[in-house]
């Protein structure tokens, strides 16, 4: 969920005496499931991008539902992720030892996961549907039958980090994140999980960083290395701010926060360029119906305009995939739950807003188009002047990436202004363009030109801030109409 703004400190528990022990037939059978069809996620051989184990290209379309497991019943959780898959999502990002007092509060079947809140005794218990576990088994089960993969936080933060988010004892020491991270890879050794670490909160000290540490190498001792594994950071920062370096860590995730301007998606372009490379993934931009800024009575709420701008920065800044949010979503607020800071609506609703259905034409872009050597180029941008108007600043700022061997270029346009684009860089004596709908995922050509050193252009709703991207093909190329599913 949203970061806070408050100052967040680092407690190191009291010392634990290591005893535990998982054992009986049935436990152990829980712990070696079949395999998931989906199969294994990798990076990359270019560190860039994310690919299913055979080199296929894997686009980390993600929604935040951090709340799950922990609110929703069988049936709520059959709904919720029949719409997502619906709606092309590919990845649900959701926490197995909740935010929202997910230690005490029971789940919708009267289940709590720890036994007396210990996390080397996760609360087991013999047959099916008996235990809260069984039904996290049974949501991570349904996503995989519906082609979704579960983005598992084994924690949030607040259960081993103080905070004014949330609620739960800090429960966790290096030894004993260890032993529950090895008993949760163990357990979704065979199941098309990701997971990831953190919560909203930073690392403070050597005690934080060693408690990371410890439940990552837990994770990989329990599968056997089967996932990919990040870091979930507080707003603002990202994964890379302290674990770039580690080699658990496979994908850098930032938390850009929850701002309509273009300055906090800039950081994206930032991971982007760091050594070592990884993968960069926006895991936590601005929701859509959130407060902006956490600012309700001064900037309102976010619409679905607010939501497709840092969808394209990101991904044009170089991002392996993006992650959508809803504010009423990720809580699974509804009658019976208490809203955190303002919902406008309950979750049930606000699977119909309409940001939660565009984002899949990002997606659907992007794959109709050679993907893995996609590269972000501000430098296709002509400079006017003044700069803040094009290339642009704040909520009007706009961006471009191409094919590194410029077969294609895209630039997003997120108002109607003229602009100019150097095409150098395109491959072909001869180009061809098309403006693409991010609000309905349509194309229409624009038409075939000569290559010169540059070309003005200028969207179909001059004036409004309505955003398109121009997509320009060398036309040797035969590319299908931008967002051509295959």
């Amino acid at each position: 969920m949203p970061s806070s703004p408050s100052s967040l400190r680092c407690f190191s528990a009291a010392a634990f005496v290591l005893a535990v022990a998982f054992s009986g037939a049935v436990a152990a059978e829980k712990e070696t499931p079949r395999e998931s069809a989906l199969g294994r996620l990798r990076v990359s051989d270019n560190h860039r991008y994310l690919v299913q184990e055979d080199g296929r290209p894997f686009f980390y379309l993600g929604d935040t539902a951090w709340e799950l497991f922990h609110r929703l019943n069988r049936e709520e959780a059959d709904r919720y992720l029949t719409d997502r898959a619906q709606k092309g999502f590919t990845v649900i990002q959701a926490v197995a030892l909740a935010e929202l007092d997910g230690l005490n509060d029971p789940n919708a079947y009267g289940f709590r996961p720890l036994i007396n809140n210990d996390p080397t005794k996760p609360d087991v218990k013999d047959g099916p549907g008996n235990d809260y576990w069984d039904h996290v088994d049974y949501i991570v089960d349904k996503a995989a039958s519906l082609g979704l993969r579960i983005a598992m936080l084994p924690s949030w933060g607040d259960k081993w980090f103080k905070s004014t988010w949330g609620a739960g004892p800090e429960i966790f020491t290096p030894q004993n994140a260890r032993i529950y991270g090895e008993w949760l890879g163990r357990r979704y050794r065979a199941k098309p999980v990701i997971w990831i670490l953190g919560g909203d909160r930073p690392i403070e000290n050597d005690t934080c960083r060693a408690i990371i540490v410890a439940m990552a190498e837990g994770l990989r001792a329990g599968d056997g290395g089967a996932h990919l594994i990040t870091f979930h950071p507080p707003g603002g920062h990202g994964s890379s701010q302290w674990f770039d370096d580690d080699a658990w860590l496979d994908f850098n995730l930032r938390q850009n926060g929850h701002s309509p301007e273009y300055k906090a998606y800039a950081h994206t372009l930032d991971d982007y360029r760091l050594d070592p490379v990884k993968p960069v993934i926006d895991g936590e931009p601005l929701y859509e119906d959130h407060p902006v800024s956490f600012k309700a009575a001064e900037f309102g709420y976010s619409v679905a305009a607010d939501i497709r701008r840092p969808l394209y920065w990101d991904l044009f800044n170089g991002a392996a995939g993006h992650t959508y949010g809803h504010h009423s979503i990720w809580q699974m607020y509804g009658p019976s739950k208490a809203g955190v800071n303002a919902p406008l609506m309950y979750w049930t609703e606000a699977l119909g807003a309409p940001g939660s259905g565009q984002v899949q034409y990002a997606r659907w872009l992007l794959e109709s188009r050679p993907y893995l050597t996609r590269i972000p180029d501000p430098t296709l941008l002509v400079e006017q002047d003044p700069a803040t108007a094009w290339p642009g600043a704040g909520i009007y700022r706009f961006s471009a990436t191409r094919d590194e061997s410029g077969s294609y270029a895209m630039v997003y346009a997120p108002v109607g202004r003229k602009f100019k684009v150097r095409l150098a860089a395109l491959s072909g004596s001869t180009l061809r363009a098309w403006w693409y709908n991010p609000r309905d995922g349509s194309a229409r050509l624009l038409g075939e030109f000569p290559k010169t050193p540059e070309r003005e252009f200028l969207p179909p709703d001059p004036g409004e801030l309505l955003d398109w991207v121009l997509v320009i093909d060398d036309a040797s190329k035969n590319f299908p109409a931008p967002g051509t599913k295959h």
